[in-house]
């Protein structure tokens, strides 16, 4: 089985990328890929290389799901507040519980649960 292969999106947070990478987590981070990549590129990215895509941003449901974009997979962490360490230790739940469920998933992370929203497979 390949090993799950990242990609944040600018606006995640440079300390989540750095935990990422610290636990061995093969991550590429936007803004040092291009910092003005827009949502559709960055898609097309994630799914080129079989990336699981990370980010704050809604917009890209709305890719997935109403335009009908392929993708790999996405984490969309919906957690308010500036805090970065409640994302960490939700991100780290979610590998540790759910690592085998992401490459094919919508995946909602909220404060008190995750949602894991099937993607249909598309070629």
């Amino acid at each position: 089985m390949n090993k799950l292969k990242f990609l944040a999106d600018a606006n995640i947070e440079k300390q989540i990328v750095d935990y990422m990478t610290n636990e061995g987590l093969d991550i590429k981070w936007v803004p040092a890929i291009d910092p003005f990549m827009a949502d559709e590129d960055i898609l097309k990215s994630a799914r080129s290389e079989n990336r699981v895509l990370l980010t704050n941003d809604k917009d890209f449901g709305e890719l997935v799901f109403y335009q009908r974009r392929l993708t790999s997979g996405v984490i969309l962490i919906r957690i308010k507040g500036q805090e970065v360490a409640p994302k960490i230790i939700l991100l780290k739940k979610l590998f540790k519980e759910h690592i085998g469920r992401l490459s094919g998933h919508f995946v909602v992370i909220n404060k008190d649960k995750f949602r894991f929203l099937s993607l249909e497979v598309r070629k």
